[in-house]
């Protein structure tokens, strides 16, 4: 089954932001927080029982690095060290009794959860008082990835995003025998509102991993084979769509932060993008089988963007003569990447991969024109020999659909005719890391992916390894030209095949148009195929169809549904990511489908006699005004 997102959308969210104390350039006054990577259990482990004593501190926290600027918060410290981001470990075998006091520095009540004797955020395990101290004893008696979490304000625990932001730790709790050789990562976040901001946020605002924003997010290390464990908890009020670029990776458990539970291994599926929902815990394991520099992000653009990129001016230099920044920065200065990005180095244990004898060319052309979306500018791709290669201004929404063999060689020449930097991340192909598509990152030791200034060009080469759906799109100020058309599908058909657009579908969400203020909006249309008003859609009766549908929204995910009348039609999911799922993983069910960017999910529909049907994709359920969705007729003869 596809399971239906638990989301609170990022705009819903970012209405609950309450903002404790206002950000300082210094933080000389304050004790200064230093990050936890989360790879030292803390306390103290002695016949079956862990010793910890906990403070909770105001502190200085500086999420961008050193000389970044300061946010101030409340944070966890072990007895006598410093305050730490996320707070300390509390790792144990199972059956270990815990005994853990907490002492309150702050001058303002604390409520304590996930320490007592259940687990999770539904209740206050406790409340302790200022400068008083509790000791609360629990025994760890189901194995798992849990969490414990803080607040001296009434909002919800999962909105905190000021001062009590931080108030965060990680409970692991191994079954018996087991020794970890996993890694540990906690998201978290900090906002403000600021009125007078083209985002509607204050500055400083930003996500962290492990107390730490994108670059300054922790390098981390691996050679070709290692066999990787990771597991992720997700204390935001948002929905995260996890992205890992050049492979697949499988979920192997996932809890609520009250109950986990292992995966068995026969529904463990390849994927490449999964959602890690408000207050879920996720573990995920795969082994890098290329080296190079790969990332694992949030496929929210949003959460993968600096304060500089969403608040940047979003016409095209044509409008405001010929340079312009939000921020009085030239559009071409930044890649604004920061928040939910971790960078992964894979060392080469092996020979370096054999280059092609020969390869497809094909020429992508990136472009831009002014006041596509009213005043803002719109971007797209245009493929070489076709009519729209000699139209200066040319593209379509979305680009191109790339039509690919697997094991076929190709070469891409990205011809960049926009009016911004470019660089286009070939998603959930397997390839090598310098044609990865993220610049200034993908490669490998010193030769390093540029992004493709205007006017400029840039050749890359790869061999799809396996049939199936797949898309491509910007990888550069990806905040704005997501939103504004940079993306396209691509199929990798078997050798031999022939695609056959009539019982092969193409089904691409997005965005109609760049979001402003993340706050108020107003939010752009749900486009499918690059329009708000799709064209109806014949199919016959008894022929089977393959749907490949892809969501390349910006910030939001999209419920999508083939109904007859109020009722859902049946299809079966038989591939997710471009991967084919066994037969033991392929599901019939209702054809409605909730999803997040960054995912495709390819179905098989056969319509069971003639009629009419109604397709329909938009916005989820949320509690403010958005757009309409979009509906297309389909007549079944």
């Amino acid at each position: 089954m596809v399971p239906r997102l638990a989301i609170a959308a990022p705009c819903a969210a970012a209405l609950l932001l309450l903002v404790t104390g206002v950000a300082a350039d210094r933080g000389d006054a304050v004790e200064r927080i230093v990050t936890n990577d989360m790879r030292t259990p803390a306390g103290t482990l002695a016949n079956g029982v862990l010793t910890l004593r906990l403070e909770v501190r105001d502190g200085a926290w500086y999420p961008d690095g050193p000389t970044g600027m300061m946010r101030p918060v409340a944070a966890f410290a072990e007895e006598g060290k410093a305050p730490q981001v996320p707070g300390p470990l509390v790792r144990v075998p199972v059956g270990t009794r815990v005994r853990i006091t907490v002492r309150n520095g702050l001058d303002e009540p604390l409520h304590v959860f996930g320490l007592g004797q259940q687990r999770g955020l539904a209740s206050d395990s406790f409340v302790v008082a200022p400068g008083a101290a509790r000791e609360v004893t629990f025994d760890a008696t189901a194995p798992g990835v849990y969490y414990y979490a803080g607040r001296t304000s009434q909002d919800p625990l999962l909105g905190r995003v000021g001062k009590d932001g931080q108030l965060n730790g990680a409970i692991v709790i191994d079954p018996p025998g087991a020794r970890p050789n996993d890694r540990l990562f906690l998201m978290s976040w900090w906002f403000g509102l600021d009125s007078t901001a083209v985002s509607g946020l204050a500055p400083g605002g930003t996500f962290a991993i492990n107390g730490l924003s994108w670059p300054h997010t922790e390098r981390l290390h691996a050679a070709q084979g290692d066999e990787l464990e990771w597991r992720w908890i997700n204390l935001t009020d948002l929905p995260h769509p996890m992205h890992l670029h050049g492979f697949y990776f499988r979920v192997t458990g996932a809890g609520d932060g009250v109950a986990y539970r292992d995966i068995a291994p026969e529904a463990r599926q390849l994927t490449v993008t999964e959602i890690v929902n408000p207050g879920a815990t996720m573990a995920m394991r795969w082994k890098p089988d290329r080296a190079g520099n790969w990332i694992f992000h949030c496929h929210f653009a949003g959460h993968m963007t600096s304060m500089d990129g969403l608040n940047k001016d979003r016409r095209h230099p044509d409008d405001v003569g010929g340079s312009h920044g939000g921020n009085g920065a030239s559009v071409h200065d930044q890649h604004f990447m920061a928040g939910l990005i971790l960078g992964i180095e894979v060392a080469r244990t092996g020979a370096p991969a054999a280059a092609a004898a020969a390869s497809r060319p094909l020429r992508l052309f990136v472009r831009s024109k002014p006041r596509v979306y009213g005043p803002y500018a719109g971007y797209g791709y245009a493929l070489g020999g076709t009519p729209e290669e000699g139209e200066a201004h040319a593209f379509t929404i979305p680009g191109p659909t790339l039509v690919l063999r697997r094991n076929e060689p190709v070469s891409v020449t990205i011809i960049n005719q926009s009016h911004d930097k470019a660089a286009v991340h070939w998603h959930g192909i397997e390839l090598e890391s310098f044609t990865d598509g993220v610049p200034g990152f993908s490669g490998y030791g010193s030769s390093l992916l540029p992004a493709i200034p205007p006017g400029d060009s840039l050749t890359v080469r790869f061999t799809p390894p396996r049939a199936g759906t797949f898309m491509y799109h910007s990888h550069f100020n990806e905040f704005q030209q997501l939103g504004s058309g940079m993306y396209g599908a691509i199929v990798v058909l078997e050798p031999g095949q022939t695609y056959d657009p009539e019982t092969d579908r193409i089904l691409v969400v997005s965005d109609g148009g760049p979001i402003l203020n993340v706050i108020q909006g107003p939010f752009p249309p749900t486009l499918l195929n690059g329009s708000v008003t799709p064209p109806p859609m014949a199919l016959r009766a008894g022929t089977r169809y393959r749907l490949r549908v892809i969501n390349i929204r910006t910030d939001f995910p999209a419920d999508l549904a083939m109904l007859e009348g109020e009722t859902p039609v049946t299809w079966r999911m038989i591939a997710r990511d471009g991967a084919d799922l066994p037969a033991g993983q392929q599901t019939v069910g209702p054809a409605t489908l909730a999803f997040a960017p960054g995912q495709i999910y390819d179905f098989e529909f056969t319509p069971a006699k003639p009629g009419d049907l109604v397709l329909k994709v938009g916005y989820p359920a949320l509690p403010f005004p958005v757009p309409a969705p979009s509906t297309v007729a389909v007549t079944v003869r």
